[in-house]
């Protein structure tokens, strides 16, 4: 399984960014794809999940009500929709997948794509 991370970039606070996750080598539903995020000098924090057999989305507080993870099932492409940005935000996001929800949640996913870089300043 790969995973192809993309849509970083700079952006003011309160403005919006649309990660994108390219999911390739894998078949059937039985898989939960996430992002994680990590910031310098900080753990890693995870920002969002969807479990592909219900697309049902999963959010820890800091996020929740802002991002919006969502997915195209035609071209296995899992989306990150991250409005009203603060600084705080700003960080490598990763895109993990596993075939188990909780191991996606917790950051033990078997599989991680590349960072792509999140920066929200003024």
């Amino acid at each position: 399984l790969q995973l192809q991370a993309s849509g970083g970039g700079l952006v003011q606070p309160g403005g919006s960014l649309r990660l994108s996750c390219a999911v390739s080598g894998f078949t059937g539903n039985a898989y939960a794809v996430g992002w994680f995020r990590q910031a310098p000098g900080k753990e890693r924090e995870w920002v969002s999940a969807i479990d592909f057999l219900n697309d049902q989305p999963y959010y820890p507080d800091s996020v929740k009500g802002r991002f919006t993870i969502s997915r195209d099932a035609a071209s296995t492409t899992v989306f990150l929709q991250m409005d009203s940005l603060k600084v705080e935000d700003t960080a490598i996001y990763y895109c993990i997948a596993d075939t188990g929800l909780w191991a996606v949640i917790t950051g033990a996913a078997q599989y991680w794509g590349q960072g792509t870089q999140v920066t929200v300043s003024s």
